[in-house]
């Protein structure tokens, strides 16, 4: 083999490892994984149970609902930021709030929206992420 064959070679095996060694797994289903915890559901209602779960689902509110948003997630970290973003139809900011959790096993966590003198009618969206990367979405409407 020539020097200049065997160079080549050898620059191949390192750009192969490179790449193998800089490539992210999928993302499992239902959302994005971060240190061993992964999103499993979002779900929205206009109540909670006692266990952050939603107690009446749904997607339709009216203007003076309390729009609650659980989020589960699945795994164990010391440390995970879990961030809910709020946004009417047009893109305009509603709220964001971050909620650090440190899980062990299976968890829910949960953000709420409210507004006393209501909210206008109109498409909204709750788009949730987990130590920065997209975790889940769901739009709802107010009537």
């Amino acid at each position: 083999m020539s020097r200049h064959t065997r160079a080549r070679a050898a620059l191949l095996i390192v750009l192969t490892i490179g790449l193998a060694a800089c490539s992210k797994s999928a993302a499992p289903p239902g959302g994005s994984t971060a240190q061993g915890v992964q999103v499993t559901s979002v779900d929205l209602g206009r109540s909670l149970n006692a266990d952050k779960t939603i107690g009446d689902s749904t997607k339709s509110f009216r203007p003076n609902d309390t729009i609650y948003a659980s989020v589960a997630t699945e795994g164990s970290s010391p440390s995970a930021a879990l961030k809910a973003r709020w946004t009417y139809q047009d893109g305009q900011l509603v709220d964001e709030s971050t909620q650090t959790i440190a899980p062990t096993g299976k968890a829910t966590t949960e953000f709420h929206i409210s507004k006393p003198n209501g909210w206008p009618a109109g498409k909204y969206n709750v788009a949730v992420s987990l130590n920065g990367a997209s975790a889940g979405a769901k739009d709802f409407e107010v009537k």
